[in-house]
């Protein structure tokens, strides 16, 4: 008998671990480990994985295993339990995850036994993709043409039969659905299945035009597929061989939204050649940065989670964000650069908070996100690239239906007059909050703030 350890991999179609477990012995029991490390903060990812369990669950024909516990405690008493000589994973790339593994590894290696990785949750494995000095890539251009050049292995394909053994959890899956239609993150519910129709659906209707209308959160065109990739429903090399399949007729719409899925793979490989990365500057060009903190600075950090700084289009993103666990690629831009460049606070103070809330949120891309836009991180994006959130929002939500979604004070106000409130008589008629600072002098603030730290003053 072999053990198939579930983490990032929550499904069974291009499973390469799946398959090793398969080829490797008659039996494989299947099992996830709920990690109280990782379920202490952010709740909302907690009950979409639970949902995602629960599909796997019925996947796998109710033979899924669940306990809780310290893994190294867990999986090697569940070894020698069921006397399993091997213990078949994914590769995984954070910090933390590869500290588990190593404690793992060693505490099975005491009795005999092997951690066996094959594959990751990645096209191309975090470590994989050097220059020619073998050096790591800090800008995503190259990487992203390396990237390319690499490839990947096709999808593999689903076992046709598997013999599940079976073994006591400690406590059950959950046999309800996230809330919502569409479910948290909006991507059409939690599991496989769900996955895959979400990725026809978009396929099929919105990425022809991905490339022109990515940027509009109003249209909601977006895959809405962060999630599902997130908990491993489908495997990029999956949505990367199906695009392979459809040059010509999706044309640049596939190019961008495999551009996309670069980004991520770009995130996950800095985050494994620099793990203090996650939550400290990658680049030290910025340390002497003054940043405000105290009370006044935390209630209009507070006032920002709220979504009530007074800017529309930021407080639409904010409270999309607190409404569904999601918000649009975009508005997340946005929304970091106002906490970071017009409240001048340090970027982990947000991508904490975003982590918390994402139903998506993953180590990788969401601090070194931030950092791209606080200009500590990858691509050195300049940190005088300010965000102007009247103009962000007159461009990407031109007719203003995004900001009135999400903002009901400001649904009297027609058109792009809901982006300026202050503008129409009666644009507070509703109680929106005025503005918590002038955008304009923040940028002044905030240049002459990176001026001291370049020149090494601040």
């Amino acid at each position: 008998m072999s053990i198939l350890w579930f983490r990032r991999d929550l499904r069974l179609t291009d499973n390469p671990a799946l398959l090793a477990a398969v080829e490797a012995s008659d039996e494989v029991l299947p099992v996830f480990v709920r990690d109280p490390v990782l379920l202490t903060r952010g709740g909302r990812r907690v009950d979409r994985l639970e949902a995602s369990l629960a599909a796997l669950s019925a996947d796998t024909g109710g033979a899924l295993v669940v306990r809780t516990g310290d893994p190294a405690d867990v999986i090697t008493g569940l070894a020698a339990e069921v006397d399993a000589r091997e213990v078949h994973v994914a590769r995984e790339s954070t910090p933390y995850g590869r500290r588990r593994d190593e404690r793992v590894r060693a505490g099975l290696r005491r009795d005999g036994r092997s951690l066996v990785e094959t594959g990751s949750p990645y096209a191309v494995g975090p470590g994989r993709i050097v220059n020619r000095t073998g050096e790591p890539y800090k800008v995503f251009t190259p990487f992203a043409r390396a990237w390319r050049e690499h490839g990947w292995p096709a999808p593999g394909e689903r076992p046709a039969a598997v013999a599940w053994a079976t073994a006591t959890s400690d406590t059950a899956t959950s046999d309800t659905e996230p809330s919502g239609s569409a479910g948290p993150g909006g991507g059409g519910g939690a599991g496989e299945k769900a996955a895959l129709a979400r990725w026809r659906d978009f396929l099929r209707d919105d990425l022809a035009s991905y490339a022109d209308q990515r940027d509009r959160p109003d249209l909601d065109t977006t895959s809405r597929l962060s999630a599902h990739l997130k908990y491993g429903e489908i495997h990029p090399r999956t949505i990367l061989a199906d695009l392979a399949a459809h040059p010509e007729a999706l044309g640049e719409g596939a190019r961008v939204f495999t551009s996309e899925l670069a980004w991520r793979e770009f995130y996950a490989d800095i985050l494994w050649h620099w793990p203090r990365s996650a939550w400290r500057d990658l680049r030290g060009a910025l340390a002497g940065m003054p940043y405000d903190d105290g009370p006044e600075v935390d209630l209009l950090v507070e006032a920002w989670r709220q979504g009530l700084t007074g800017y529309p289009f930021v407080d639409a993103g904010m409270r999309q964000l607190r409404a569904e666990g999601w918000m649009h690629n975009r508005v997340r831009m946005v929304t970091a650069s106002f906490l970071v460049k017009d409240l001048h606070v340090w970027w982990p103070v947000g991508a904490r908070f975003f982590l918390d809330q994402l139903v998506d949120g993953d180590i990788a891309s969401n601090s070194h996100g931030w950092q791209w836009v606080a200009g500590t991180g990858t691509d050195a994006s300049p940190y005088f690239r300010v965000f102007n959130p009247i103009t962000q929002g007159r461009k990407f939500d031109p007719d203003g239906e995004y900001v009135r979604r999400w903002i009901p004070e400001l649904a009297h106000l027609a058109g792009a007059a809901a982006h300026e409130p202050w503008r129409a008589p009666d644009g507070y008629r509703h109680g929106y909050p005025e503005r918590v600072v002038d955008h304009a002098e923040e940028r002044m603030e905030a240049l002459r703030r990176y001026d001291l730290a370049r020149n090494g003053t601040g």
